[in-house]
């Protein structure tokens, strides 16, 4: 019998690079780093949600044993504000505080617990003020930022205070009647991505006045071009290496403790190690949006949608992060993949003294996809149509158009995804008795099943891949051929868990073929930007840049005859349009580089006495255009389906007055191996057009959808609306 060797090219299943040492515990991830001559870092932080800053004393701290450094906002060399899109968070807090945990001093001591007690000694002057935390009142209360850093950016002008974005997109005509029309307001609470490993990071001074920082990223340039200028530094005086990621899911995309390191290690000239704790971590990166969002739906007596108008608040925390972006995509995918010839949707985002929120899996798409399914639910019951049947009718697809005027061109299987995730058998239903752990409560053995009753649930959804509005998107990859064949490849992707790596090898072992391809370290210093590991484009845009520069590379060396080749490309996606600031509409031919679905369907019990809930079965259907590697899109779908379970069923930050309450996992529960339940995934196959190989990401699409379909099987269950999640057990038995 002949033995085929598997050089793991695009299509096949390729073991993960990383997965033997993650799984063994021999995996280097940022919080093991280590250098000679190390201080700790440790950040002290505000305390209060909303104040003045009246003083600032550091005396007493810098005098403690083994302290090497205490930093205010006065040490801050260069600018003092930075920010992923606008620059409008201080790197140390001054005049004032707007949020709870906001940095405002830096100590670097011999010891972490030396760090910390010298911290604990510096005094702060606050005058409280008063927090703005709801966010339905933010545009009648006092400005957060006078200074407006999200105007004059080509968005709509909305002058009332702690705008951070208003869109309103105009489709049709959006005062278009009905036979039957459905109404609903629904709410999301702030999910955290509850990544394992917290921010961490090492440091390193060059000793020639420039800095190495090894950390935990999602964006390594876009990390380098804000720490650069509030170091005072050129560009290429700091590197930014990737560390060893434990998860990121968007909450990575924004700095944490990159510029403070930096600060510390150049100020002390010895590396500066610096380690959130758990408490500290959910205070130091953004968070999901909580939303709240008004739908009415307008429909034929058959079913057809006529017209859909929607109302979208979203509350961005103190800072923008990358809010303007969330607020656009949930203005954009608020009617659902759903052909519509008239709406009206109204999105605002805005500023307030709560935690600030940014990019997280799906980030704007989720919200509303946990409306606009409800929305399609009430609807069919409405109507008294099968509600799948209702989606169908509705599903949109190529050739169909947006709400935003963009025609869709590319691949959107949605009448696809339905169709064979509703084909997926259901489990039969176990009898009673059964272990404890089969039944809605678990291992707490609450009940014995007697009040148990089980629902279907079903949504689908969809999201853009990529970056959008005319963002100039690009990903670089660098090849070196030596002469005796060996390949390198060089690209600033940052592998957060997703499998780039394995990706990026695929793609060089396919164009190149060979399997002697070797990946080297991802950093700043020798290679172009690869843009963010995020919006689900890593996959499309890696895969672009690195076959480019590998037919590149192999086309120079059949020039030069075989000699050493080094050979760096740049790739970019079709180019996309801002959407007019008054109507929405695309100003271009597109607005987003292109979109992938999936459906869903969901089998939960539910002790509708006690309100507990077991989701028992997940079948799903992914537009997925190509699997670069089939066993990692599975393993995507079955991660991102367990984030939009959390969503509906457990996670939700609790704050007062702006004050994070629980910040632990004792106190912030996500779904464990006992919560989940068998996931079945069908991969719908159909090559995008534009995409290198056909494929899409494939992170974000299960996470936009699961969250709707298991509250859907809990409204089955019970015949209650659930219009909030996470869904309380109080909601469930009407307390």
């Amino acid at each position: 019998m002949s033995v085929q060797l598997e050089l793991g090219r695009v299509g096949e299943v390729v073991p993960r690079e990383d997965g033997i040492p993650k799984v063994t515990g021999q995996f280097a991830y940022s919080s093991d780093l280590q250098a000679a001559g190390m201080l700790w870092g440790h950040t002290l932080r505000s305390p209060h949600s909303h104040a003045r800053i009246v003083a600032i004393e550091i005396s007493e701290a810098v005098t403690m044993p083994g302290v090497h450094a205490v930093l205010t906002h006065e040490d801050v060399p260069g600018e003092k504000l930075y920010g992923l899109e606008f620059q409008d968070q201080p790197v140390l807090a001054f005049e004032r505080v707007r949020y709870f945990g906001e940095p405002v001093a830096l100590v670097a001591a011999e010891h972490p617990e030396q760090a910390r007690r010298a911290a604990e000694r510096i005094r702060v002057a606050y005058e409280p003020l008063e927090p703005i935390v709801d966010a339905e009142r933010a545009t009648e209360s006092e400005s957060l930022h006078p200074e407006r850093p999200t105007m004059g950016h080509g968005y709509r002008d909305d002058p009332r205070p702690n705008v951070v974005r208003s869109l309103v997109i105009r489709h049709g005509d959006p005062d278009a009647k009905g036979d039957v029309s459905v109404s609903g307001v629904y709410e999301v609470g702030i999910q955290d991505q509850a990544f394992l490993g917290p921010e961490s990071g090492l440091a390193v001074p060059d000793g020639e006045g420039g800095v190495d920082v090894y950390v935990a990223t999602q964006w390594l340039h876009v990390d380098r071009d804000q720490v650069a200028p509030c170091l005072g530094l050129q560009p290429e005086q700091v590197r930014i290496h990737l560390a060893g990621v434990g998860g990121a899911f968007g909450g990575r995309e924004d700095l944490s403790m990159q510029v403070h390191g930096a600060m510390l290690a150049l100020h002390t000239n010895r590396p500066v190690k610096v380690v959130y704790d758990r408490q500290e971590s959910f205070v130091g990166h953004i968070h999901r949006h909580p939303a709240k969002i008004w739908a009415e739906h307008r429909a034929t007596r058959d079913g057809k949608l006529v017209n859909v108008r929607v109302r979208i608040l979203l509350d961005g925390g103190a800072y923008a992060s990358s809010s303007t972006a969330v607020t656009s995509n949930a203005a954009s995918f608020a009617c659902g993949p759903y052909a519509v010839d008239n709406a009206l949707i109204e999105s605002l985002c805005v500023y307030t003294n709560n935690p600030p929120c940014g990019a997280m899996r799906g980030f704007g798409a989720v919200q509303v996809c946990f409306a606009h399914e409800a929305q399609m639910d009430k609807l069919a019951a409405e109507l008294d149509i099968d509600p799948i049947e209702l989606r169908l009718l509705n599903a949109l697809g190529p050739g169909g158009s947006l709400p935003t005027g963009q025609r869709v061109t590319g691949a959107l299987p949605v009448a696809e995804v339905i169709r064979r995730a509703a084909a997926l058998p259901l489990p039969e239903p176990e009898e009673l008795p059964r272990d404890p752990l089969r039944v809605p409560g678990g291992s707490g053995n609450t009940t014995r099943g007697e009040g148990v009753k089980r629902g279907v649930g079903f949504a689908v959804g969809f999201k853009n891949i990529g970056y959008s509005e005319g963002f100039d998107d690009y990903t670089a990859a660098r090849v070196r051929l030596a002469a005796d064949g060996n390949a390198e490849v060089h690209c600033a992707a940052a592998e957060v868990g997703q499998g780039v790596a394995n990706v990026i090898l695929q793609v060089a072992r396919t164009e190149l073929g060979t399997d002697d391809v070797t990946l080297a370290p991802h950093t700043t210093a020798t290679v172009d930007s690869a843009g963010s590991a995020s919006a689900s484009r890593m996959t499309w845009m890696a895969s672009g840049a690195v076959r480019d520069a590998c037919r590149a590379a192999l086309e120079e060396r059949e020039r030069n005859g075989g000699g050493e080749v080094d050979i760096e490309r740049i790739y970019r996606h079709p180019r996309t349009s801002p959407l007019d600031p008054e109507t929405g509409q695309t100003t271009g031919e597109r607005s987003h580089v292109a979109y992938a679905c999936a459906a869903m369907r969901v089998v939960a019990e539910v002790d509708v006495e006690l309100g507990l809930t077991r989701v028992v079965w997940i079948g799903t259907a992914q537009d997925v255009g190509k699997a670069v590697n089939p066993q990692a899109v599975t393993g995507q779908i079955e991660g991102g389906t367990a984030q939009g379970l959390g969503l509906a069923l457990m996670e939700e930050i609790q704050t007062r007055d702006g004050l994070i309450t629980n910040a632990s996992f004792t106190d912030y529960l996500i779904p464990t191996t006992l919560d989940m339940p068998p996931v079945v995934s069908e991969l719908v196959e159909e090559a995008e057009p534009d995409a290198p190989y056909g494929a899409k990401g494939v992170g974000e699409p299960p996470t936009v959808v699961s969250t709707a379909a298991v509250v859907a099987a809990l409204r089955a269950a019970t015949g209650r609306d659930l219009a909030r999640v996470p869904v309380r057990p109080d909601e469930i038995v009407g307390l």
